[in-house]
């Protein structure tokens, strides 16, 4: 009986001949964005109003452990779509977080070719719906770094007047 090798998986991150086709840069930013947890931790921080994130905040919203978000974070940091930002006068306090994980230039230009950035008052209401306990809260209105000018423009979005879509009828 002859036996095969069998090819390792490539990770999202590789390279190699089989990702020398055309279309090799969309296949792998699209493995990149649809793997669960990443994908999860995307639409947390395309949901939370600041695009900056904690850890604990992560956790929280995802529903995954601290192990499986901080690896997906190092993926996404090592792909350029995420960055790890500090707030320095929250550094040593125990109560409030100083790392914040929020979203780059190249990552909200990613989102926007792969249509992302449309989900963006979705991703809030959910956001905004979903209960919090009072370390959350207290994450959630801690204080955090700027997001770079272009990123913050880029997931700007006005909320709806509501009272143009009710069109006035109720009192």
């Amino acid at each position: 009986m002859a036996s095969y090798l069998v090819p390792a998986r490539m990770s999202e991150t590789d390279t190699g001949a089989a990702d020398a086709g055309p279309f090799a840069e969309q296949q792998r930013l699209f493995k990149l964005l649809s793997q669960d947890t990443r994908h999860l931790i995307i639409q947390e921080l395309l949901g939370h109003p600041a695009h900056l994130m904690s850890l604990a905040e992560l956790e929280y919203m995802t529903g995954k452990s601290q192990a499986a978000i901080k690896d997906q974070l190092e993926t996404l940091i090592d792909a350029g779509l995420l960055a790890r930002y500090t707030y320095d006068p929250s550094e040593g306090k125990r109560d409030l977080p100083s790392q914040f994980y929020g979203f780059t230039e190249r990552g909200v230009e990613v989102l926007h070719d792969y249509k992302y950035l449309r989900g963006l008052p979705v991703a809030r209401a959910l956001y905004e719906n979903t209960r919090k306990t009072e370390k959350i809260e207290r994450h959630e209105s801690a204080p955090r770094p700027e997001l770079p000018d272009a990123v913050a423009e880029a997931l700007e979005f006005d909320e709806p007047d509501l009272d143009a879509v009710d069109g006035g009828t109720n009192p």
